[in-house]
């Protein structure tokens, strides 16, 4: 008999600033505060700081339109973490799904919030087969 040892969320892969003005921001953590800028899409722009990243994004909703974080939980199995995190209570927003196919890897998440309502999010960089 194998003990699979007890699931539990630990690292941060990415965390979400709202801003207003994506070029003034993008400029100021680029440009003033010497962050690496990885890439930007549409309303978001994406910065290395250290093993975590940092993602600025313009609004989508009056809701997600406050001075507030959304805190992305890094994890190998985006399936199995939901399924773990859904049999304990925790009530997602939708199933996790795909965002972007990168490079090298598709990019998924699936959102979630705490029992204060904010939200939170699991994040998985799904190399692809072949």
């Amino acid at each position: 008999m194998t003990h699979e040892p007890a699931f539990g969320l630990g690292q941060i892969g990415q965390i979400a600033v709202t801003v207003h003005d994506l070029d003034r921001a993008l400029a100021f953590y680029r440009d003033q505060l010497g962050m690496k800028h990885l890439f930007t899409v549409p309303k978001m722009a994406f910065f290395q700081c250290g093993e975590v990243r940092l993602m600025l994004g313009v609004p989508e909703k009056p809701e997600f339109d406050h001075p507030s974080s959304v805190i992305y939980f890094k994890v190998p199995d985006i399936q199995k973490a939901y399924e773990v995190l859904t049999a304990r209570g925790v009530q997602f927003e939708a199933k996790p799904h795909l965002i972007a196919k990168m490079q090298t890897h598709d990019l998924w998440m699936g959102f979630f919030r705490d029992s204060e309502s904010n939200l939170l999010a699991l994040m998985c960089e799904a190399a692809r087969a072949g």
